[in-house]
């Protein structure tokens, strides 16, 4: 086992304080108090106080570094130091309908070498409360649950694989490409599962409980530390034109070697047919 770094565990320890409150209140998920963001997009008063509790934690640990959060927005820190980025509750709607399928997602990214902007993710972690499963990963130092090394899947065959994915919901992304790629993709693998918490999803893409995985209208707080466990877990990740941006967001393709070339490929074919 690849001994855990300072700087995994400061990112495990404020997960698993926030999972503590958050399998608190999931046992009382039909007494939270809800307000709406938006259509079909809720936050909860569980969801702000764990990102709270994240924020005080990593604060106190890097108290010069920045944040992205989904709920707090972006605070700036030291522009020459990395910057967390936060999802606390991903899969909230999940959560609020009482099902156990959620995550809290922090990832680290470097600021570019050349001060232009924010560069590669360098550490990432995926903490489901419910399991209490923590999925991490390093840049150059693979990719764990617990301490046992993740890799992806091996099937080769689309016709054995099995595809996680995210449906566009009211009116959010592009519902009508997202149909033309199922209709590519469905007759050809073994299943497909919209389990609704793409960092999770992508954690069992490294883990290989799931074969590969697409999903368009993310924000980098969905996918920034599970992209990375792809790629430390030996797999490929890109957007749906076969770019590899140094953090994922948007459209997300990720699966092994052969695998993602063929999803890839029938991808292609279905942007092509819009």
């Amino acid at each position: 086992m690849a001994a855990i770094s300072g700087l995994i565990r400061v990112m495990e320890r404020a997960a698993r304080k926030a999972g503590t409150r958050l399998r608190r209140d999931f046992g009382e998920v039909e007494h939270l108090q809800v307000s709406r963001k938006g259509p079909s997009d809720f936050v909860s008063k569980a969801d702000r106080n764990a990102e709270r509790s994240i924020y005080d934690d990593l604060l106190q640990a890097r108290p010069d570094w920045g944040f992205v959060m989904e709920e707090g927005g972006t605070i700036e820190g030291d522009p020459t130091k990395p910057r967390w980025i936060v999802d606390p509750l991903d899969g909230t709607t999940n959560f609020l309908h009482g099902i156990p399928h959620f995550a809290i997602s922090i990832a680290v990214q470097e600021p570019a070498y050349d001060g232009s902007g924010w560069g590669d993710v360098i550490a990432g972690l995926v903490y489901q409360p419910i399991t209490d499963e923590s999925f991490w990963a390093e840049k150059s130092r693979g990719a764990w649950l617990q301490d046992r090394r993740l890799r992806v899947s091996a099937r080769r065959d689309l016709d054995e694989a099995l595809i996680g994915t995210g449906i566009p919901f009211s009116n959010r992304g592009d519902a009508a490409q997202w149909m033309r790629i199922y209709r590519e993709l469905g007759p050809r693998v073994a299943g497909i599962r919209r389990n609704g918490a793409a960092a999770l999803d992508l954690a069992w893409v490294a883990a290989g409980r799931f074969d590969g995985f697409w999903e368009t209208d993310l924000a980098i707080w969905d996918s920034a530390a599970g992209c990375l466990l792809v790629r430390e877990a030996g797999g490929f990740v890109s957007d749906f034109r076969s770019r590899s941006p140094s953090i994922c967001a948007e459209s997300v393709l990720a699966g092994n070697d052969a695998l993602h070339a063929k999803l890839l490929k029938l991808v292609g074919s279905a942007l092509k047919a819009g």
